[in-house]
């Protein structure tokens, strides 16, 4: 049984809290029964990779766009937000000053939105930039910290989710001639060719090679400069796992995240966001079977909750969004118990200069 508190995770200063204090059922109770009396302070906002002992107790469950703007709607002077850190900046910078953004565990982080950082996009635009005088509009993808979202804000540039990448795309090359897209080369690259985009107009940017790895030559020709950044989950499936659900049950039907490498998006029968698969899924006629290809709390709970169809995940290995899944019931708790106490603790702020550039990056997304 874990602590309550963990010196690591929480604020130096916070008391530490006995693992004999509470089992692990009555940590569940206690939840539900702060959840009831700060119902008037609080909203807990539930992402869809979020595990079941946390999403049940969502007031709201939705991708992190979809939840930061339905805390921007509300009046709750507390947003729990059980998430990763990036969801929880992107609330900040929607809702207005008199609201909290409290992340339960600050190391809930995204591997993916750590694989770009502020310096290394600037140095990277400076270089690009230096290399072509054609006009690069960058687009960052949702997934990624407040500071490039400032960043793309600053730069004439804009925010994508994957639901809405094509029509952000299409804008950024009315814009200019050029794309730099980050942090995620998959959705990238998977966009682009469903746009027309050649695989050999776009090439990858690695922060960690000496100029990315591309030489003037090689920016001068390519379209779209892909970042090299990539989902864990996603990188987890295979076009070998859909080749063998094929042989197994031919009439089982694919479905993936555009998150996903080429090489499956191509192979699956289907692409999409989160809400998309979703969508699908529930659209589909009883006994239709799918093999889904993202995070596997949500393939499990499509499955429970569409019984008359078979869902299952498209890798036999179970992936999971591990740093989502530090948001833990104990840490859940001692979030709420510090808003019920006066000592609120792990309030995400986002910078006001970075708020303001990003926010104008958020509504020209919108706009489009």
């Amino acid at each position: 049984m874990l602590n309550l508190f963990d010196e690591n995770t929480f604020d130096s200063h916070l008391p530490q809290i006995s693992e004999q204090d509470c089992t692990d059922q009555q940590v569940l109770d206690q939840i539900w029964e702060l959840k009831k009396e700060l119902q008037d302070k609080v909203i807990l906002l539930g992402h869809h990779y979020q595990s079941d002992d946390i999403i049940q107790y969502a007031d709201i469950t939705g991708d992190s766009l979809k939840l930061s703007q339905k805390a921007a709607q509300l009046n709750n002077p507390y947003t729990v937000f059980c998430g990763v850190h990036f969801m929880a900046e992107t609330a900040d910078i929607l809702t207005r000053d008199d609201q909290d953004i409290i992340l339960p565990d600050r190391n809930a982080g995204c591997s993916m939105a750590d694989m770009a950082n502020d310096d290394e996009v600037h140095k990277a635009y400076d270089y690009l930039t230096s290399c072509t005088k054609e006009k690069i509009i960058p687009i960052t993808y949702i997934n990624c910290s407040a500071k490039l979202k400032s960043f793309v804000g600053k730069h004439d540039g804009t925010i994508c989710t994957s639901s809405n990448a094509q029509k952000i795309i299409k804008w950024a090359f009315e814009q200019g001639q050029k794309l730099l897209f980050f942090p995620d080369q998959h959705l990238g690259r998977n966009t682009c060719y469903d746009l027309g985009i050649k695989l050999d107009e776009m090439v990858v940017y690695n922060p960690h090679q000496v100029n990315g790895g591309l030489t003037p030559e090689q920016i001068q020709k390519a379209k779209v400069i892909l970042w090299y950044g990539f989902c864990s989950v996603h990188q987890g499936f295979t076009k070998e796992h859909i080749i063998n659900i094929k042989k197994e049950s031919p009439d089982t039907i694919v479905i993936v995240h555009p998150e996903c490498s080429f090489d499956v998006v191509q192979h699956a029968d289907d692409s999409g966001s989160t809400a998309y698969i979703i969508d699908q899924v529930e659209k589909a006629a009883p006994g239709t079977q799918f093999a889904v290809g993202t995070e596997i709390n949500l393939v499990n709970r499509l499955a429970q909750k569409y019984t008359n169809k078979t869902i299952k995940s498209l890798s036999p290995y179970q992936c999971l969004c591990t740093t989502m899944y530090r948001v833990r019931p104990r840490w859940l708790l001692a979030s709420l118990n510090a808003i019920k106490e006066g000592r609120a603790f792990n309030i995400i702020k986002v910078a006001e200069e970075d708020k303001h550039y990003a926010r104008m990056a958020l509504n020209r997304m919108l706009e489009i």
